[in-house]
This record gives structure tokens, C-alpha cells and sequence, in this order.
């Protein structure tokens, strides 16, 4: 048997809720070698199903859909059947979307400006046991491996804040602005008014003026020095 008949083409399933978007893939990844698309699915709940009956080698993963998002699907999949690989194909970089999907089980991570040849190097490079990261998501995890261990959250945040709620409610009182926050996080600007407008309602809050108060009367934040 020769080499080449020996390398079958990879089997990908493409998952993203917009139809455009997905057929787009689909035709793309058609007239490249080295990967057969045998199904797509508009969100993580169809993605779920078509592995379970076509057992591919890799599903192409967009991560904000309705249903059951990408990374739950991720999580599902690689728990349920591990023979599939899950490449995250997506237009959020953001810590937000990023670290989530490696945590899930995802071994390539890929924003959609990618071109059709990085895709595949992606789907081989997952095939063959290691990462399938796109240039700019490996700068990322190399600058979040460098930063410094932030500063530990109370053993117990209060009013049922989380630890990333708590994280912006000290920022809100060290003086930063929604934009700076989202830079210091990296995440988006959207994501840290999510976390703002969460954290002011579990707490009664109304601005940000009494969120200093709060974040000092807790104990969040110290008084300089002097």
C-alpha cells in the first residue's frame, strides 16, 4: 500500500450558527487536500449529535451559539468521545473565550481570519498530538504565562461575587475606567459591563462612587500608605 493511500483525508465536521459562515467554511475546506467535511451543525447540541454518529476526527468549533455554546460542546464531546478533536474556529481572542475552550478539552484554538491552509496545519497538527494555535493565541498564553500571580480574592467574596466580579470591583476602585479594565484583563469592553452591571446587582450598587466605598468597607482594597 502506498504512502499516499495510506493518508486518508482527515474527517471534519464544521459547527457555526451562521449559516453563511458555515457554508463558507464547508467550501473552503472542500477545495483543500488532506480534509473531508462529512457534516455541519448549526450549534453545540446538533455538533454533540453529529459526532456521536459520524465519529470524525476533528470538529471545527465556533464558541457563542445558541443552544449549547462551544465550549460546553467542547467539554461534552471530549468527555463522551475522545477520538474526536475539537479545533476552536472563532472571532474572539479574548481571555474570555480563549481560556475556557483550552480548559474544556479544545487542542487548537483559530479566530476566522484564518486562511484555509492554517486550518489544515491546524487539523493535522491536533491529529498528530499537539496544538492547533493560531499565531496571536500563542502570544497570548506566553504573555498570560509571564504576568505576575494577581493578587489572591477573599476566601470568601462577598455577596456571592465571583472572583473575576471582584477582580473589576477593585479595579472600579483603584480608579480604572471600563476600557482600561478591559485592557488589564484583556477582554472586551462588553465583557467587563457584563461583570460590572452583575456585580452591582448582586450587591445593591447604583455607581461607581459607592462602589469604592464598597470595595474599601469590605476590605477589598487598602488605603495608600501615609
Amino acid at each position: 500500500m502506498t504512502e499516499e493511500a495510506e493518508k486518508k483525508p482527515a474527517r471534519v465536521i464544521v459547527v457555526d450558527d451562521q449559516t453563511v459562515v458555515r457554508e463558507g467554511i464547508v467550501m473552503l475546506l472542500g477545495l483543500l487536500p488532506g480534509v473531508e467535511v462529512v457534516g455541519a451543525a448549526g450549534d453545540g447540541e446538533e455538533a454533540v449529535r453529529l459526532v456521536a454518529e459520524l465519529a470524525p476526527d476533528v470538529a471545527l468549533m465556533d464558541l457563542r451559539m445558541p443552544r449549547c455554546d462551544g465550549v460546553e460542546a467542547t467539554r461534552r464531546i471530549r468527555a463522551e468521545y475522545p477520538g474526536t478533536q475539537v479545533v476552536v474556529l472563532t472571532t474572539f481572542a479574548d481571555d474570555e473565550s480563549l481560556f475556557p475552550a483550552l480548559r474544556a478539552g479544545a487542542r487548537g484554538y483559530l479566530t476566522k481570519d484564518a486562511g484555509g491552509d492554517e486550518i489544515v496545519r491546524a487539523v493535522e497538527s491536533v491529529l498528530s498530538g499537539d496544538a492547533g494555535l493560531s499565531p496571536s493565541v500563542q502570544r497570548r498564553l506566553l504573555e498570560r504565562l509571564s504576568e505576575p500571580e494577581p493578587q489572591s480574592a477573599p476566601a470568601a467574596a462577598p455577596d456571592g461575587l465571583t472572583a473575576r466580579e471582584t477582580e473589576v470591583l477593585v479595579l472600579i476602585a483603584e480608579g480604572l475606567t471600563n476600557q482600561e479594565i478591559a485592557r488589564k484583563l484583556h477582554v472586551s469592553t462588553a465583557t467587563v459591563k457584563t461583570h460590572i452591571n452583575n456585580l452591582f446587582a448582586k450587591t445593591g450598587l447604583k455607581d461607581r462612587a459607592q462602589a469604592v466605598r464598597y470595595a474599601y468597607g469590605k476590605g477589598l482594597v487598602r488605603p495608600p500608605a501615609g
